[in-house]
């Protein structure tokens, strides 16, 4: 079992941005308390990025010469993301070696597409790590289930249509980015109305489930976010922080090597929904 973190990923920030540094310090201090082992990721290489990202993106991530207003420029930040995508590489070398695993990073990156930068993401890290362990693994299956409370748009953007990849999304609709509200080819969803409880979501998940155990994935991959719960400002789905525990224990007992790249979470039980998601996960 390993976490992967780097305290670089919290050297940039934006006054009353919600993906903030501190939700992530804070959760690295209560997983150390609770005796979590954590390994240093290293970066991505361009040639990595080119997996799943054009050209024209990565330069224009490299020189800040893009506009998203939820998604701004920081001095670095092309490195930074570099980190993060690099630790998500990490967590899934690791399940290549036997060993399941969790990158706790910033910046996200489900939301981010080929082409484009949005919704607080830069580089893709699920779809990176993912591309990359298809590379390594010829003719290998996996499948990608993302539980960010917002679809992951970039994810889907990446792969539909690929018959390696299994993408499957539980998420909030009516809700940013306003996509995921049908199933498309190799692309599952699950839209959830406003104020989805405990028993609605498990019950879905159960679902997502059995259709990720029929494609039968060499590799599960989670684009882990927790802004499903309930005191999280950007949403209305209303999780109690013990779900994440059975969330975690539903998505280990399909019993496939797992790796876990962090998504969005912005509430103040933040660390809390980690930890349980981890415990229940078993990583």
């Amino acid at each position: 079992m390993k976490i992967f973190y780097s305290p670089r990923c919290l050297s940039y920030k934006q006054p009353g941005h919600p993906e903030s540094p501190e939700r992530i310090e804070a959760t690295v201090k209560l997983l150390e308390q609770e005796g979590f082992p954590f390994f240093s990721p290293a970066s991505c290489t361009e040639e990595d990025l080119l997996s799943v990202h054009s050209p024209r993106h990565i330069s224009a991530v490299r020189e800040g010469v893009f506009f998203d207003p939820d998604t701004p420029f920081f001095p670095e930040i092309y490195d930074i993301a570099c980190l993060s995508a690099g630790s998500a590489i990490c967590a899934m070398e690791s399940v290549s070696q036997g060993e399941n695993a969790f990158s706790l990073m910033r910046p996200p990156g489900h939301h981010a597409t080929r082409d484009r930068v949005m919704g607080f993401c830069y580089f893709n890290n699920i779809a990176v790590a993912t591309a990359l362990y298809i590379k390594k693994h010829p003719g290998s299956r996996i499948a990608i289930l993302d539980i960010d409370v917002h679809h992951g748009n970039g994810t889907q953007d990446i792969f539909l249509g690929n018959p390696q990849v299994l993408f499957v999304s539980l998420h909030q609709n009516p809700l940013y980015p306003g996509t995921g509200l049908e199933w498309q080819k190799n692309c599952v969803n699950f839209p959830l109305p406003p104020f989805t409880g405990n028993e609605e979501y498990l019950n879905t998940l159960e679902k997502a489930c059995e259709l990720i155990k029929k494609f039968e994935p060499s590799c599960l991959a989670i684009s882990a976010g927790f802004d499903t719960c309930k005191s999280d400002p950007l949403s209305q789905f209303q999780l109690s922080v013990s779900a994440y525990k059975e969330i975690g224990e539903k998505i280990q007992s399909m019993g496939f090597p797992i790796f876990a790249v962090l998504e969005g979470g912005y509430g103040p039980d933040f660390p809390w929904c980690v930890l349980e998601f981890l415990q229940g996960l078993k990583i």
